[in-house]
């Protein structure tokens, strides 16, 4: 794992701003949603179409609606997450939410060219791309390295920048989540003892006489990624369809993360205790994007497919408080704060952009009995390769006129995104039979691993089934999918020294219904 990627950005800024390399992989690393039968289909639906995930995937897919169509698609999910740090043992955590996928109404109609062989049609849907609805837990013991070290390491760079610890500590501090309530609470301090001064957090003291602290983090993360989208499309006699998406992303993302360390030593004259660190953290917003398709039929059987979605351009908004709490020995002293008091009494704001990846994708599908009566078609195979740029999501402040401090932040917070993930290739795969009225669906996708240099796995799989049923113009699918995540987590990290990680693995079961009718 590359070292020191978020203290360079901490030392660097005389403003220290929200925005870490995590953000750019949390809008653009999850499966894809669709609808019932697309999911059980391993939501490969890239080429096959006819389903109103389309919008959101190959909006080329739109053109195969001849009539109109209303859907919507209900689901539920069951989250465990399993975490393992530094052999503290394995931690089990279990948080089960609602969830929606494509929802919406398509119109098809006769294009007035005068051509009786094209068609056109409409669709309007919503659906939430990825749910941030989680619970994280781990804990351990660590005899090298403390929570609380990057805030020392923050204050000796802005200190060798000309700051004191007034001016952090003031109403407007350029560091108030991490810092300045450091500093207020003794936390960090300057140690003067051996006639050096040297800037040091409490538990240094400790890891020094050899002994280990205990460390405990619990991250609990609520919202999602919801996208409105309008698409249009065309189709020339079945053969050549194409289609346009204009999306609106929109975030809504929540998070508390709960930092603990305590003195494992018995010794009560090492200067430290125990401190809880509360960080409440939201993001807000929204954006647009473009998506464009095109799916072809060389032969009535086959269809190949092609899609490109542009990055998403998103205005957003961070809001942010801190609460610590410190314990400290010889003397014994308690130390509150709340980061309000080094943001003027209110919670702190920052504002910015970001671009999110762009992706491209190839699919093919083979359609059992390809023929214009769709209602005697007995199934299809199916096969999406998707490529997302990982590395290309860029964060820029959202002033016309950027600070010098914004500007040097952005560029190195840019450079390192590009410098620690890369793009990656997601595969599905899934098919369909039927049987009359009654659909039997099967599938499973592959998200590979979006960093360069990964401690540990990384990649998602799904497994997917379903059954479908349609009769007279009305159709309700019942599907089950199961991921299985392989990632880990990296508390913080000090320079110049190993950083510690934890190895998460998350199993989630997917229950999603879609019911629709045909008008």
């Amino acid at each position: 794992m590359k070292k020191n990627i978020l203290l360079v950005l901490i030392l660097t800024s005389t403003k220290i701003i929200a925005q870490i390399p995590e953000d750019a992989i949390r809008y653009s690393w999850f499966p894809q949603n669709g609808t019932a039968r697309s999911l059980a289909s391993g939501a490969a639906m890239g080429s096959t179409g006819g389903d109103l995930t389309s919008i959101f995937v190959n909006p080329a897919g739109i053109g195969f609606y001849k009539t109109g169509e209303a859907t919507i698609t209900p689901g539920f999910l069951l989250n465990n997450t399993k975490a393992t740090y530094r052999d503290g043992g394995q931690y089990t955590n279990k948080k089960n939410i609602f969830s929606f996928g494509p929802s919406g109404v398509v119109l098809g109609f006769k294009n007035n060219s005068g051509y009786d062989n094209r068609t056109n049609a409409l669709a309007i849907a919503i659906t939430q791309n990825a749910s941030f609805n989680n619970i994280v837990h781990y804990k351990g013991l660590n005899n090298y390295s403390s929570f609380s070290e990057t805030f020392a390491n923050e204050f000796a760079a802005l200190n060798k920048k000309g700051f004191s610890i007034d001016d952090v500590l003031n109403k407007n501090s350029v560091a108030p989540y991490t810092a300045a309530p450091a500093l207020y609470t003794f936390l960090v301090d300057i140690d003067t003892s051996n006639g050096i001064q040297k800037i040091k957090a409490a538990p240094e003291y400790i890891l020094g006489a050899g002994q280990a602290l205990q460390q405990e983090f619990t991250k609990r993360t609520k919202g999602g990624l919801y996208e409105f989208a309008i698409s249009f499309a065309g189709n020339n006699n079945d053969k050549l369809l194409w289609g346009a998406t204009i999306g609106v992303p929109i975030v809504n993302y929540e998070s508390n993360t709960l930092v603990k360390e305590n003195d494992t030593s018995s010794n009560k004259t090492n200067h430290f205790n125990s401190f809880i660190y509360n960080d409440n953290f939201k993001t807000t917003g929204a954006g647009f994007n473009v998506k464009v398709g095109l799916i072809y039929k060389p032969k009535e059987y086959i269809r190949l497919g092609i899609a490109l979605h542009s990055p998403s351009y998103m205005g957003l908004t961070d809001r942010r408080q801190v609460n610590l709490h410190t314990e400290l020995e010889n003397p014994v002293k308690n130390f509150d704060v709340n980061s309000n008091i080094f943001t003027n009494d209110q919670k702190g704001q920052s504002r910015y952009t970001q671009l999110s990846p762009w992706k491209a994708l190839i699919s093919a599908a083979y359609v059992f009995r390809e023929v214009e009566d769709v209602t005697r078609q007995r199934g299809f195979v199916s096969a999406d390769l998707e490529y997302v740029n990982h590395s290309g999501t860029r964060f820029n402040s959202d002033q016309q006129t950027p600070t010098d401090d914004e500007r040097t932040y952005y560029k190195q917070l840019n450079a390192v995104i590009k410098n620690i993930y890369k793009g990656s290739f997601n595969a599905r795969l899934g098919g369909e039979l039927k049987f009359n009225t009654f659909m039997i669906r099967l599938g499973g996708g592959f998200y590979g691993n979006p960093y360069k240099d990964a401690p540990s796995k990384a990649n998602k799989i799904t497994a997917s089934g379903g059954l479908g049923y349609r009769n007279k113009g009305f159709f309700i699918d019942l599907t089950y999918v199961h991921l299985i995540t392989k990632d880990f987590d990296v508390p913080y990290r000090i320079e110049n020294a190993q950083n510690t990680y934890a190895v998460l693995k998350q199993q989630r079961g997917n229950i999603m219904g879609t019911i629709g009718v045909k008008f």
